[in-house]
């Protein structure tokens, strides 16, 4: 059988499917140009491809033989469902594994964007700290007692319940499928109403799915909504943010603050309007990026992979 990664994973990740099938690696632009990919899928079996993939219609049609796509993510859709299914294509993918990374991730946000430490870090390599701040200079937010509202409740937004815990944050959450109320008084959250979630979180973090119904959920009109003191935070999925509004929300000081580590379109650059914002933290989509959760993740996707052509159950399928 012969495989297709979109790009090399993990060298044991290589040497087990090397055992096992012929494997063709892209080894140029990232991700794999469309029509690349659109020539070199016609005769492939299994498919290893990542978040910024678009496994689209076009793509899987043009696949004759292809049998599993194993995805190295958490989100999946960049893969066209419907047009998977019509061949029959199995689809794994790797969502328990980053949980815990992601909601670290989260929480270490809330705290760079309240407690303002990437903002002074620029400051000080910028030559700009010239005196000792008195009592009311460079002041941050204290985390104790503020109202930490999450859109979604999936693993990682309950992982990231656990954390805030420890900061004396008060969680309340919104979500399409409301949790049993044994899991709500377990976790020690409330459900509300998308609208009270957005008027009484001091801080508002995503982690809901991408899909049509969450497409640019927040925009001018909801971020209207938020406390003028609020912040946002997004390790989910870009799109599920406008981002053109939220940089006007920002600018017009509608919300505080937001640290995000997913956009519309990635990588973005030095010139993006929200890199040149100082309420403003960045990162370079790094929700799972802990060796640990990586590792696993790619022994997850080469699994997955090996079961769905073996016609066995996978660890996760869609």
């Amino acid at each position: 059988m012969q495989i297709l990664l979109t790009r090399k994973l993990h060298d044991f990740a290589i040497k087990e499917l090397q055992k096992r099938y012929k494997i063709f690696i892209h080894d140029g632009k990232i991700p794999m140009p469309k029509k690349t990919l659109v020539e070199k899928i016609k005769n492939v079996d299994g498919l290893i491809c990542f978040p910024y993939d678009g496994i689209d219609r076009k793509v899987i049609e043009s696949a004759k033989n292809l049998k599993v796509i194993s995805t190295y993510s958490v989100g999946y859709d960049h893969i066209d469902l419907d047009a998977a299914k019509k061949k029959n294509i199995r689809i794994g993918y790797t969502p328990d594994v980053l949980t815990g990374a992601t909601a670290d991730l989260t929480i270490g946000l809330i705290l760079d964007l309240m407690r303002r430490i990437t903002e002074g870090d620029r400051l000080i390599r910028a030559g700009r700290w010239r005196q000792i701040f008195g009592p009311h200079d460079y002041v941050g937010v204290d985390l104790d007692g503020k109202t930490l509202g999450i859109l979604g409740m999936g693993r990682i937004g309950q992982a990231v319940v656990k954390r805030a815990r420890g900061f004396g944050l008060v969680v309340v959450y919104h979500t399409r499928t409301r949790l049993p109320a044994n899991q709500e008084k377990k976790l020690g959250i409330r459900h509300v109403s998308f609208d009270d979630l957005l008027k009484n979180s001091d801080i508002l973090s995503i982690h809901a799915p991408y899909r049509k119904e969450t497409h640019h959920m927040l925009n001018l009109k909801t971020l209207r909504k938020m406390k003028k003191s609020a912040i946002l935070i997004n390790t989910a999925r870009g799109k599920i943010i406008n981002e053109g509004d939220l940089v006007k929300a920002l600018e017009s000081k509608i919300i505080a603050g937001a640290a995000l580590d997913v956009f519309e379109k990635e990588p973005i650059g030095k010139n993006h309007k929200l890199a040149k914002m100082q309420n403003v933290v960045l990162a370079p989509h790094i929700g799972s990026s802990s060796a640990e959760t990586r590792t696993k993740m790619a022994e997850i996707t080469v699994q997955n992979l090996i079961l769905g052509l073996r016609k066995k159950k996978m660890i996760y399928s869609v």
